[in-house]
């Protein structure tokens, strides 16, 4: 796991429980007050079969539990809603799971094995385009029978826990989500360490702790949270320095970030190694102006990461040149071995091979006010114009409409972070690559596909390597995705928050129980 830079320590307290994986948290000394936490991750839905986005997702593992879960800092997972879970054959295709007792929604219903399914299986038959979907690609069918569940795959998949304790495996009461599409309005009906008091899209979410909650989380919730939604990282910063905000991440300004004093008395700054990444997507679809791989190849020619890292974010990213990043099973530099340098004459070979009229025109879409997204579009297309190769249009869409206008096909080329799922190198496999993914590029390669397929077979995932290695050469050959950049991740929380450093650590669980109040 990567290790954990923390400028200033939080005095907080996490016990393992052995055998079910539970941890205890220190009480604060003021729990009844509530803690204010800025973002500027939007939420796509409050209906976990409608939304695959960090936004959504750091929602749903506070107000809904999975069957399993990820304990700080860990990663394989471990029982939440579940009391126990196990591949119940030798060829890691039946995955069986038994409930916790006594899981009780807010209406009072006693949760059963027939909910967890339903959730599953609405999730498949909705099948959003913006949805998890996708993250399921290996599961065929759900069996329940009282509060033991049993999952069919249609083939071997030793990640498929890891997928069950994500935001796709968020278990919702059957009788209050309508089985073939999403339920509206502000309101959520979870068995996770929080209830959802109020919501207003865009503005803020308000929680308070679920006094019937039963989990992973020993002692549950122990403070009310308020969840702040800002636009843009400006409107962000100008709230923590209002003071409006009491805890926020590294969606701040990129020069806020790398400005951060650790020696300030006023705030507490985590920094630490992340697994998340920044993509630039392509629509490899026939008839589109990127569907040529020598297209796509040439642009790869014209990348300048390390000046996007350093001008753009100011230093706060890492450049990036694999699909996987550094610190997981697998990673490796496939795009530098490829395409170690910025270099025209070889982009301008590969586009008079491809036979296409230069200079290639091309829409590329971005989402207005999220990051630094408007700053990295600019340049982006000031390093492919500068070659005389290309044209590029630059159009930005708030969060919702960019979502939906990639997922249809309507945009040539695009960038998107990516918030690993859980701790291990598949998140960045089947979900981004693999034919149907969750990026929705129209790329569909057989290899890479059988690549994906065979590395889930392994129930040690460090020898799922060579795989692994194997998916991102043929990708750095196709080039339906081209790597920009790694992030860190900083958490600032005043002077009187602790638990900072447990909020979010690349398992994919946002933890907003871990703060504390001094």
């Amino acid at each position: 796991m990567r290790s954990v830079r923390m400028r200033i320590l939080a005095g907080l307290l996490v016990l393992a429980a052995a055998g079910v994986g539970a941890w205890q948290l220190v009480p604060s000394k003021k729990d009844g007050t509530t803690i204010t936490v800025g973002t500027t991750d939007a939420v796509t839905s409050l209906d976990p079969a409608g939304a695959y986005d960090a936004g959504s997702w750091a929602l749903f593992s506070n107000v809904f539990q999975s069957l399993l879960t990820f304990a700080p800092g860990g990663t394989a997972p471990v029982p939440d809603a579940a009391r126990s879970c196990a591949f119940a054959d030798g060829d890691l295709t039946t995955y069986r799971c038994e409930l916790r007792s006594g899981l009780t929604f807010p209406s009072g219903r006693k949760m059963t094995g027939e909910d967890v399914k339903y959730s599953f299986d609405r999730i498949m038959k909705i099948n959003s385009p913006v949805g998890p979907a996708p993250l399921l690609d290996t599961l065929r069918s759900v069996d329940a029978d009282g509060l033991t569940v049993t999952f069919h795959l249609s083939s071997p998949d030793a990640t498929f826990p890891f997928k069950v304790a994500t935001g796709a495996g968020s278990i919702v009461d059957h009788t209050a989500y309508p089985a073939d599409k999403l339920r509206t309005g502000s309101g959520v009906d979870g068995t996770g360490p929080y209830t959802l008091t109020s919501y207003t899209k865009d503005a803020s979410a308000v929680l308070a702790p679920n006094s019937r909650y039963q989990g992973a989380v020993k002692g549950g919730a122990g403070r009310p949270v308020e969840l702040r939604y800002y636009p843009t990282p400006a409107a962000l910063d100008a709230a923590w320095q209002d003071k409006r905000v009491e805890v926020t991440t590294d969606q701040l300004p990129p020069a806020v970030l790398a400005g951060l004093n650790p020696s300030d008395p006023a705030q507490r700054v985590f920094e630490s190694e992340s697994s998340e990444t920044r993509n630039l997507y392509f629509n490899t679809r026939a008839g589109k102006p990127l569907h040529d791989p020598k297209v796509r190849q040439a642009m790869a020619w014209l990348i300048d990461r390390e000046r996007l890292a350093a001008n753009v974010y100011d230093g706060t990213v890492d450049p990036l040149y694999s699909l996987i990043p550094a610190g997981l099973t697998g990673h490796t530099a496939s795009f530098f071995d490829d395409y170690p340098r910025q270099d025209p004459k070889k982009a301008r070979q590969l586009l008079t091979q491809a036979g296409v009229t230069l200079p290639v025109r091309f829409t590329y879409g971005y989402a207005k006010g999220r990051g630094a997204g408007a700053q990295e579009a600019a340049e982006i297309k000031r390093e492919l114009e500068a070659s005389g190769l290309f044209k590029v249009t630059l159009k930005g869409y708030e969060w919702t409409d960019f979502q939906k206008r990639w997922a249809s096909g309507k945009l040539d080329a695009y960038a998107v972070g990516w918030v690993a799922d859980f701790p291990d190198p598949d998140t960045f496999g089947a979900a981004l690559v693999g034919t149907g993914s969750a990026m929705k590029t129209g790329y569909s390669s057989k290899t890479v596909d059988r690549l994906i397929q065979d590395s889930q077979r392994y129930a040690d995932r460090g020898e799922a390597d060579r795989d692994f290695q194997s998916v991102q050469q043929t990708v750095a050959q196709d080039v339906p995705v081209l790597p920009l950049w790694q992030a860190k991740e900083y958490v600032v929380t005043t002077e009187d928050i602790g638990g900072g450093q447990y909020l979010s650590d690349g398992t994919g669980v946002f933890r907003l129980w871990s703060l504390t109040r001094l």
